[in-house]
């Protein structure tokens, strides 16, 4: 088959219409800010409502370490000490942590990040156990943390991922 002009401009110009299509489909519910302990971690984290019903997990992060990273939405929306550990553990629900383990994952379980050489950890994930309101807008919030080290996706209760490096608190998008 021979790629005409036409064919060849609407291929090139599909990326760029996606995500202006996706907007019309989803509403932003909570965005979180993102820091990190020491390194240069900075970016948004935006979780949006779907009209499948399903969260869209929009990850825009800059100044990440290269390597393979876990990545989890947190119980309590607290950054505050400086090694995240206020956070709390992983939303859990009523579900074991890790997709590779029975009654697995946690709704706040994402898959690895893999971060190259310019830092930039940028993703979409879908998540069908998250309840934003129960779990998200609840009083004490949600955090989203970024982990030294990959999640195994089935050492309890976290994931063997490593100390917490960055951390960002959920607040409702304006």
């Amino acid at each position: 088959m021979k790629l005409t002009k036409t064919m060849l401009a609407s291929a090139l110009c599909l990326p760029m219409a996606l995500p202006a299509f996706a907007e019309g489909h989803m509403t932003p519910a909570a965005t979180a800010e993102v820091n990190g302990a020491e390194a240069d971690v900075s970016g948004t984290v935006t979780l949006n409502r779907t009209a499948s019903g399903m969260t869209l997990v929009q990850i825009d992060l800059t100044g990440v370490p290269e390597g393979v990273h876990g990545v989890h939405l947190h119980e309590t929306g607290d950054c505050s000490a400086d090694d995240f550990t206020l956070a709390g553990g992983h939303i859990s629900g009523t579900q074991t942590h890790g997709v590779l383990s029975e009654n697995g994952p946690h709704p706040g379980d994402m898959p690895n990040m893999t971060v190259g050489a310019d830092g930039i950890l940028k993703a979409d994930v879908f998540l069908d156990l998250l309840d934003l309101e129960t779990m998200i807008m609840d009083e004490d919030g949600a955090a989203f943390i970024v982990h030294s080290g990959a999640d195994d996706y089935t050492s309890q209760p976290s994931g063997d991922a490593g100390s917490r490096i960055a951390c960002g608190t959920f607040a409702p998008a304006s």
